[in-house]
């Protein structure tokens, strides 16, 4: 099975990346955001990413659209706990 392509709506910006299945790809992405406010020195500059992490995502395809709800955490709770910046997600 080959990749497809997605586009990964976030209501003021908008990525096609590829993958295989929509959630797997989602995570990538937000993978990516968090190692960004994982790996910044500056202060300023991690409030201004955390402020601007999507809470609300949809993963278009040619088949299929589905919306996720994005929660994240300043310090993981139960599974992840200690971990920083963590996010759940949930179908809606």
């Amino acid at each position: 099975m080959g990749k497809r392509k997605f586009l990964l709506d976030f209501g003021n910006e908008k990525v096609e990346v590829e993958g295989y299945d929509p959630q797997k790809t989602l995570i990538k992405y937000l993978m990516k955001k968090r190692r960004s406010l994982l790996m910044t020195k500056d202060k300023e500059k991690v409030e201004r990413l955390w402020k601007s992490v999507p809470s609300v995502a949809t993963v278009s395809s040619a088949r299929s659209v589905k919306k996720y709800k994005i929660t994240w955490k300043e310090k993981g709770e139960g599974e992840f706990e200690g971990a920083r910046y963590v996010f759940y997600l949930e179908e809606a």
